[in-house]
Parts: C-alpha cells; structure tokens; sequence
C-alpha cells in the first residue's frame, strides 16, 4: 500500500482545500411576475415557465 514518506505541510493541505467552497445560487428573473427564481424551473409565484403556465395556483383555481 502506498503510504506517504513525509507529512505534508498544513500550508499545502490549506492550498489544496482553497477550492471547496461554496457558491451562491445563480437568478434569472421570471419572464411573467418579474421575480427572482432559479434558473430552468417553474416560478413558485405564478407557476409560469418558459411563458406558459404549468403549475395552476390555488388562488386562479378559486376564482
């Protein structure tokens, strides 16, 4: 089994991790209530995506 002859360095290790991190998720703006929402999916508000409606609310549903 290979076993490393030296401890690395807790510098090294530190430059090795400088990559895990997080990142914020990206926005796009929805095409039909202009609000904020994730990228590729159904707009929570309205249920609209891709300019049509796909998701029917509760309250278009009552009215």
């Amino acid at each position: 089994m290979a076993v490393p002859k030296r401890r690395h360095s807790s510098t090294r290790g530190k430059k090795r991790r400088t990559h895990w991190k997080l990142q914020k998720p990206s926005r796009s703006i929805c095409s039909h209530c202009s609000q904020p929402k994730l990228p590729h999916r159904v707009c929570r508000l309205c249920g609209y995506y891709d300019g049509e409606e796909v998701i029917v609310q509760e309250s278009a549903r009552n009215a």
